[in-house]
């Protein structure tokens, strides 16, 4: 049978509230996104690594890509990454003004890698070598412009940031805004990474 003294303990242990690290469900949110993010880009590997190769009697990777256009492409984003991570130095630092520039710097990079990947799209689609000519271009079209889209969000992402910060400051709130930022935009990084080897190096061989 229960004593007093122990149905006082079990009455304080069901009323006691949780406590958890602020934040830490957003991080773990934020995780979970990513992982669904991975899955989706490997569908989407995996789609050009079966297409990859129907031409469908069209041009194919050495006929249309230019790899100095991508290698400078390549070179804005992992500046940019590098760029971040000086940001996040700053902040963990406390110095807002050199975070705000680096960030800044990010976005600018960010920006011109866009502006190239417009070009090279419109470029491909003036040639007539749209998404519709062939299987290859699909899957290509597909697995890149997914990309782009992500960076243009993580542009967007950081615009938004910068104006949080401008108003509120480094707060708590705002610096695991920026971590969860920083973790997507070196995501892209190592995606295009893979892009770059897969579609564009291997496509030129």
């Amino acid at each position: 049978m229960m004593t007093p003294a122990t149905a006082t303990d079990v009455q304080y242990w069901d009323t006691e509230p949780h406590h958890h690290e602020e934040g830490a469900s957003t991080t773990i949110g934020f995780w979970i996104y990513l992982m669904s993010d991975c899955l989706m880009f490997a569908v989407l590997f995996a789609v050009f690594g079966v297409l990859g190769q129907s031409y469908a009697a069209g041009p194919g990777p050495q006929a249309l890509f230019e790899l100095h256009l991508v290698a400078i492409n390549t070179a804005f984003l992992l500046l940019s990454s590098l760029t971040f991570g000086f940001a996040m130095l700053s902040t963990l630092a406390g110095r807002q003004g050199p975070a705000m520039m680096w960030l800044g710097a990010t976005l600018v990079l960010g920006l011109a890698f866009l502006a190239v990947e417009i070009y090279e799209f419109h470029h491909l689609i003036h040639l007539g070598a749209g998404p519709q000519r062939s299987a290859f271009l699909s899957s290509f079209f597909a697995l890149v412009g997914t990309h782009g889209l992500h960076v243009a969000f993580g542009c967007l992402w950081l615009v938004t940031l910068m104006v949080q910060i401008t108003r509120h400051g480094l707060t708590g709130a705002n610096i695991r805004r920026m971590t969860c930022l920083s973790m997507f935009w070196h995501f892209l990084d190592v995606i295009w990474i893979g892009v770059f080897t897969f579609v564009y190096l291997l496509g030129m061989i």
